[in-house]
């Protein structure tokens, strides 16, 4: 393939900044894996069987928040958007927890398809989940949110997430009754905090190898069952 800064009609600097991007990372390390090679005809029927057994390698690893991943959401007006978050349980459905009025939230409630992404480079392995994002039972967001540190539940009541702050002195005193809310009653939640849980449709693993590119498998749901197929890289 020819590189885009080769192509007909590119300009010498888009063709110098390109090189010396290519230098910058031309040294970069590769991941190389300590795992062994993914055999799609050995993996498990179900693919949350499967994610279980690579976050409990990659914890075992030492990987630093393996449980990290990055949630795609999109909407109308401002189109996809991606923010990383901390996954807090796998069951059917993958669960995290949010302000029903942060702009996730937001998304959500317009479009409820989502995507998942965890990566871990150490493991040179990758997850890909899509499905749709649905509120899960009020006690599970009650319970998370108690379990937050004492400052993450005060700037969670005292301005919703990802307000743009004009006065910053009305910002502070806002945080600061909202910790003094907080500190008087230890079960004070939020209405609008929520626990998603995601319902996935198609889960993909791809597995970095030293003899391949790499190697893919994806899951379809299929009724009750999943489908399971071997992706070309």
């Amino acid at each position: 393939m020819t590189p885009p800064d080769s192509a007909p009609g590119a300009s010498s600097s888009s063709s110098s900044s390109s090189s010396s991007f290519r230098d910058r990372v031309r040294g970069a390390a590769s991941p190389s894996p300590d795992v062994r090679e993914l055999d799609v005809s050995s993996t498990p029927a179900d693919p949350v069987s499967l994610f279980l057994e690579w976050l409990d390698a990659a914890v075992a690893a030492g990987v630093v928040q393996p449980h990290a991943f990055t949630l795609s959401t999109a909407s109308t007006a401002s189109g996809p958007t991606a923010r990383t978050l901390l996954l807090k349980d796998v069951d059917d459905a993958f669960w995290f927890t949010s302000s029903a009025l942060s702009p996730k939230g937001r998304q959500i409630a317009e479009d409820e398809r989502v995507a998942l992404t965890f990566f871990w480079a150490a493991q040179g392995q990758q997850v890909r989940v899509t499905g749709s994002a649905v509120a899960g039972p009020r006690d599970v967001a009650e319970q998370d949110f108690r379990h937050r540190h004492p400052d993450s539940r005060a700037v969670a009541v005292a301005v919703p997430q990802s307000t743009e702050v004009d006065d910053v002195r009305a910002a502070d005193e806002a945080l600061d009754r909202a910790r003094a809310e907080v500190e008087a009653d230890d079960d004070l939640v939020p209405d609008d905090w929520t626990a998603y849980r995601v319902l996935p449709v198609s889960v993909e693993f791809w597995q970095a190898t030293t003899g391949r590119d790499q190697v893919r498998v994806r899951y379809d749901r299929v009724g009750d069952d999943w489908r399971r197929a071997s992706l070309w890289p």
